[in-house]
């Protein structure tokens, strides 16, 4: 009886493995089809708009050679479809192809269909406005600044707007149309926008079509149109233009009243007569890309054209774009035979106190420090 038990006793664990054999397939059978559900109905979901309800236009670029995997990827960082990869299946499961380089208006309610139509169909070589809209230039902002405010307001995108502040064909053209406001800046050297300064401070229209060229060439057009009565003032200065509109706009970002504009004029062109740095904050700030007024003496030193504290003259050229004002307080500086080469502002009161002397200066600086704090 003993044998025979001990013969039986493997069944049961027999049995059991068994068991656990099954339960695991069942398991596994069960996480496949849950995947593969789960994978369908993700599938049928990306194939549908991004969101049918946001009509926002935004502009894309495929560029030249691009594949359909590219092409997805780009429509899927834009938020223009809900899967790169889905588009890629879905382009190939249909037999679109030929799809064209270039600038594209889409949609997140756009049909897969629909996008892949439009890209059959061609973009346009560069990029347009698809809506209406408008473009606030502020007084004093600088090429970066107007290209946040440009994407902010249009269909255009930043990136696209700062390629365009680098293609040398596109500014050659400007300047052939506007030679006595751009040709010394076409000379100038080390700039980092040829058109930085010349991108008047107005309110621009953006109407159905236009293009980014077209939006630029209107504010450099308004930049022309406000200095033509200037030009032969300028001229006497014996500045060339690009020297010129470096102080105005210095002085945009510096003045506070036109009174004290045309003093801190006075100053900067007292400092150039002597050869001098014109040691300006606004100069080191646009040097190290930043916008606020909190400089360490390692900012003030660092070797780049654009510090004028480390280099006398007027650097490679302007900082931003000045107004009317700055541009009439360079041609009409006061207090130039008082010699003034330095000024302080009192941050609290606004008043701009002006010194002959290093040791004066640093007596106002100190004289004022609490409220600069």
């Amino acid at each position: 009886m003993s044998n025979n038990s001990n013969e039986r006793t493997p069944k049961p664990n027999r049995s059991l493995g068994h068991r656990i054999i099954i339960s695991v397939i069942t398991i596994l059978a069960i996480l496949i089809v849950a995947t593969g559900l789960l994978g369908y109905r993700y599938f049928q979901e990306a194939l549908k708009p991004m969101n049918p309800q946001n009509t926002q236009v935004s502009q894309v670029h495929i560029p030249l050679g691009a594949s359909n995997k590219q092409i997805g990827s780009i429509l899927q960082n834009k938020k223009i479809v809900k899967s790169g990869m889905v588009f890629d299946y879905y382009v190939k499961s249909n037999n679109m192809s030929n799809f064209r380089a270039g600038y594209y208006q889409l949609k997140p309610s756009m049909s897969l269909k629909k996008i892949a139509q439009q890209l059959q169909k061609g973009g346009t070589d560069q990029p347009i406005q698809s809506t209406k809209g408008k473009v606030l230039v502020r007084e004093g902002a600088n090429v970066d600044q107007i290209a946040s405010q440009v994407a902010l307001t249009t269909d255009f995108d930043q990136n696209d707007f700062l390629t365009l502040m680098k293609d040398q064909t596109f500014i050659k053209s400007l300047a052939s149309d506007y030679p006595q406001l751009l040709n010394s800046a076409m000379k100038a050297k080390q700039v980092r926008y040829r058109l930085e300064g010349y991108l008047y401070p107005a309110t621009y229209e953006v109407k159905k079509n236009t293009s980014l060229k077209a939006l630029v060439i209107q504010m450099v057009a308004k930049t022309n149109q406000v200095l033509s009565p200037y030009y032969r003032q300028i001229k006497k200065t014996h500045m060339t233009m690009q020297e010129f509109m470096t102080l105005a706009s210095l002085i945009e970002r510096e003045g506070v009243n036109q009174t004290d504009r045309r003093k801190m004029a006075g100053v900067l062109i007292n400092r150039i007569n002597i050869n001098m740095p014109l040691q300006s904050d606004v100069a080191v700030l646009y040097a190290i890309h930043r916008n606020n007024k909190t400089l360490t003496t390692k900012d003030l030193q660092n070797d780049l054209p654009y510090n004028l504290y480390k280099y006398a003259g007027f650097g490679p050229g302007p900082f931003d774009s000045p107004s009317v004002s700055s541009i009439e307080a360079v041609l009409h500086p006061l207090d130039r035979k008082k010699n003034y080469l330095y000024f302080v502002a009192n941050t609290k009161t606004k008043k701009v106190y002006y010194s002959k002397t290093y040791e004066e200066h640093q007596q106002q600086i100190a004289k004022h420090a609490s409220s600069n704090n």
